[in-house]
């Protein structure tokens, strides 16, 4: 059916919306799969042995819908209290309840220029002003350009698609500046840092700070939609209020009994974390000696553009070889890849490609 004739029946919501892109999932033989900031490890045994054990006659039956067993689970990872914990389908349906629930004001929320495309898609299905806040001349979110009035505040950490990370005290020096408003912290690479600091053991000291976090990356269970808020109890029954007016039962038994199981392996968790940094340095080595200039990265994925190279011509000519990296067609960021850290086989793959392909 034509579009156009079919648009008659949208809403003025629908007609105005420009929705998220996610990156492509591409159905290639033989793919070097580097273009979604999956984890290139499968997830823990035991989550596999709880989905097989979840599998059976109780699938009849609702789930919990206050996942109590997962909220107990992650609040023990993260050495907080389960009333601190809220879940949902992946961190991006906790950030529309997000945005519904703690950013909806009368005044624009701000997040930088550059940053992860869903947050304005979520203002325009909310109908959130925002501002957007440029990213400094090296790609850096400075908490001084954050220091004016506005509904809440929310960015990723580390950044994405930049990859760089704000220290932990730059964000407690924007909670006690900005404390009329929510200040989001998005962390669904924050276990990628070396040495990196979540902001979650500020969530006591600040009734202003929530902290969105996920199992997609740091977990393996991107197929498992998991993610969490963290926060004071202001905040999450905020949040609980809109996911009972929309959706009561948001996880179902599979996610919450592979979630509950990967966050209680704790030494799979730093096994893979560890591997997945450890290739991340031996790539930015690699491509910086290949002449790319690479930015600091302490996500599970690095941010990176040669001098004498376009990159959308690279791009195209990685995928002739198979080869998927994720290019940005936007200002500022149009000669940059992001390229997603694979196993060392993959890494070592996009290597010899480049070298071949720079000549």
């Amino acid at each position: 059916m034509n579009t156009n004739v079919m648009s008659k029946y949208w809403s003025a919501v629908v007609n105005g919306l420009t929705p998220y892109v996610p990156g492509e999932q591409p159905k290639l033989a033989n793919l070097v799969k580097l273009n979604t900031n999956e984890n290139p490890y499968g997830p823990s045994p035991r989550v596999l042995e709880a989905l097989r054990g979840e599998i059976g006659a109780s699938l009849r039956l609702y789930p919990d819908p206050n996942a109590e067993r997962l909220k107990q689970a992650v609040a023990g990872f993260q050495g907080i209290s389960a009333e601190q914990v809220f879940v949902g389908n992946g961190s991006d349906e906790v950030l529309a309840h997000v945005f519904l629930a703690l950013l909806k004001h009368a005044r624009p929320i701000l997040f930088p220029d550059i940053t992860y495309s869903f947050y304005p898609v979520y203002c325009g299905l909310y109908g959130v002003e925002h501002v957007a806040v440029p990213l400094g001349s090296n790609f850096e979110i400075r908490i001084d350009d954050y220091l004016q009035a506005n509904g809440g505040i929310i960015f990723p950490n580390p950044n994405a698609p930049t990859g760089g990370l704000l220290a932990l005290a730059e964000i407690e020096r924007l909670l006690a500046a900005n404390t009329e408003s929510v200040v989001v912290i998005d962390e669904a690479y924050i276990a990628f840092g070396e040495g990196a600091a979540s902001a979650v053991p500020l969530i006591d000291k600040y009734a202003n700070l929530l902290v969105v976090q996920t199992l997609s990356k740091s977990h393996s269970l991107a197929g498992l939609r998991v993610g969490f808020a963290f926060g004071q109890s202001g905040l999450i029954e905020a949040l609980e209020r809109v996911k009972n007016s929309f959706n009561s039962y948001p996880l179902d038994r599979l996610a919450i009994a592979g979630a509950v199981a990967a966050c209680e392996d704790r030494a799979y968790f730093e096994q893979t974390r560890q591997t997945v940094i450890l290739s991340r340095e031996a790539l930015v080595g690699n491509l910086r000696a290949l002449g790319f200039e690479v930015l600091p990265s302490a996500a599970n994925f690095i941010f990176a553009r040669h001098p004498g190279h376009d990159a959308a011509r690279l791009a195209a000519a990685l995928r002739k070889r198979n080869i998927i990296v994720r290019h940005f067609n936007q200002p500022r960021i149009d000669q940059f890849l992001r390229i997603t850290i694979g196993t060392d086989e993959q890494c070592q793959t996009l290597i010899a490609s480049l070298r071949a392909i720079l000549g």
